[in-house]
């Protein structure tokens, strides 16, 4: 018999049951973060490149590990093995990229002095303390792997929400961490409610990442200002792709299949709307819907499938509305746009309408799901404006063998790939990635991914005479001097 405060999770392949455990409750959160901050102030003292010895071996473990790891994020999220698969392997690489730059990145680092010679200045960067992270279903392992990981190297405690359809991913997560020598303590996982669970973490840490949609953002957006608190938010998206006239038409149709339809369409930085050249708008058509076509859909451990499911009834549910508007409205649809339930119980076609408009869901709303809208621009002008007509700005692609970077400089989204959908930036771990606009605040990734769990602290040391006027020179004496030599300080100061 099954409690209350049981959490039961169902596998999207079958609706079974894949397991249960029990919820943390909201009263609970408290010890938990008590637990969190008497490690920390330990881990807070173990140097840096013994810290990152700690994910180093945590990189290796994943890879070790793959197929357990494939199977648990497919059971609870219902993805394709291969999809699955990228996320474990962007895991094991950016947790050992983190571990590698950490060390240098967190040194203590000399500034110039307010006055040369008699003052010495360093700069520190301290840990914030305890952490939150509060992580989607679409991504159970990879993102608080990463996450987690930049905020132990800068020396902090973490307490994990993971979505209550995917606990059991973050549980083993938090097994490999214990095995790579974690002290314990450090990383915590919460399985429970999101609305019981979100306002005691947020009571409690010291700054929130959280990943997930534009409007809870802002919810605990304005949780934390009111505690005074850093928050950093990777939110919504409908990112757009261009194709222009100068694009190879092979390799932008295949890549617009992937950028579309990995992980089913469940991906914050996918795309959902592409605007292609009109010189090449048919000849693309026509590539694009023989590479959908051939895409295979399905449920199961098996490496052959290419699309997988849904993660949930409620997801099948958005997903078919906003296909449904916009064939009502007018639309048109020239692959897919149907449940599958003969394949499994939430699964959807891959879909790529035409004839979008305005007044359709679909045109502006983020779908989340394996839908595609294609556009034909006249211009490349067109093709940014239009892309830049959305109060998203993620991620975006562009098609085009001489014109890519110039593009990319035009639009207003955090992240652009050049041929590429979005695994190029997204990979490249080294530089930053988050969104513009209401796509989020802050950055996950590359050096502000890290620092952003720190508090910089500025330490100088004043040596042979404080910065005041000396006794016997007087107030304007002393005031002449230093004009005399602030201005040739100036003039040495490029």
């Amino acid at each position: 018999m099954s409690s209350n405060r049981d959490l039961v999770v169902r596998c999207p392949f079958d609706d079974s049951i894949y397991g249960t455990l029990q919820s943390t409750a909201a009263e609970q959160v408290p010890a938990v973060l008590a637990t969190a901050r008497r490690a920390q102030a330990a881990w807070a003292t173990v140097p840096v490149p013994e810290r990152a010895r700690v994910f180093r071996r945590l990189a290796g473990l994943i890879l070790d590990n793959r197929d357990r790891i494939l199977d648990v994020i497919q059971a609870e999220s219902g993805k394709a093995r291969l999809s699955a698969f990228e996320e474990v392997m962007d895991a094991a690489r950016a947790v050992r990229v983190f571990a590698g730059s950490a060390p240098g990145l967190l040194r203590a680092r000399r500034r110039g002095g307010a006055i040369p010679l008699l003052t010495k200045t360093i700069e520190h960067h301290r840990p914030v303390g305890v952490v939150g992270i509060i992580n989607p279903w679409n991504y159970p392992f990879n993102l608080p792997a990463s996450d987690g990981a930049q905020a132990l190297l800068a020396g902090n405690a973490v307490v994990l929400k993971p979505d209550s359809q995917t606990p059991f991913t973050a549980l083993l997560l938090a097994d490999l961490l214990a095995e790579a020598g974690l002290p314990a303590g450090l990383f915590q996982v919460l399985p429970g409610s999101g609305a019981e669970l979100g306002p005691a973490l947020v009571s409690g840490v010291d700054y929130l990442m959280f990943t997930g949609s534009t409007a809870t953002g802002r919810k605990l957006a304005r949780a934390c200002a009111e505690r005074l608190i850093g928050f950093s938010g990777e939110l919504g998206g409908k990112n757009p792709l261009l194709v222009l006239e100068d694009a190879d038409l092979a390799t932008a149709a295949a890549g617009t299949v992937h950028g579309a339809f990995a992980n089913t369409g469940q991906v914050c930085v996918g795309i959902e709307r592409a605007y292609v050249h009109t010189v090449v708008y048919e000849e693309f058509l026509d590539r694009l819907l023989d590479q959908v076509g051939s895409l295979r859909v399905g449920v199961g451990y098996d490496w052959n499938i290419d699309v997988g499911s849904l993660s949930s009834a409620g997801q099948l549910a958005a997903v078919s509305a906003h296909v449904d508007d916009a064939v009502d409205k007018g639309a048109a649809v020239l692959a897919g746009g149907q449940a599958r339930p003969d394949l499994g119980p939430y699964c959807y076609e891959p879909t790529v309408l035409t004839g979008v408009t305005p007044d359709m869901l679909l045109c502006r709303e983020e779908t989340f799901g394996p839908v595609l809208a294609v556009y034909r621009v006249a211009s490349e002008d067109e093709a940014v404006e239009r892309a830049n007509d959305s109060r998203y700005g993620l991620n975006a692609s562009v098609w085009s063998a001489r014109r890519g970077p110039d593009v990319a400089a035009r639009l207003r989204t955090g992240t652009v790939n050049v041929n590429e959908g979005f695994a190029a930036t997204w990979g490249s771990h080294a530089a930053p990635m988050g969104g513009m606009g209401e796509s989020g605040i802050g950055r996950r990734h590359g050096n502000e991914g890290l620092l952003k769990y720190t508090e910089p602290q500025t330490v100088s040391v004043q040596r042979l005479h404080r910065i005041a006027p000396p006794p016997r020179l007087g107030n304007e004496g002393y005031a002449k001097l230093m004009t005399t030599a602030i201005r040739l300080l100036n003039r040495g100061t490029r």
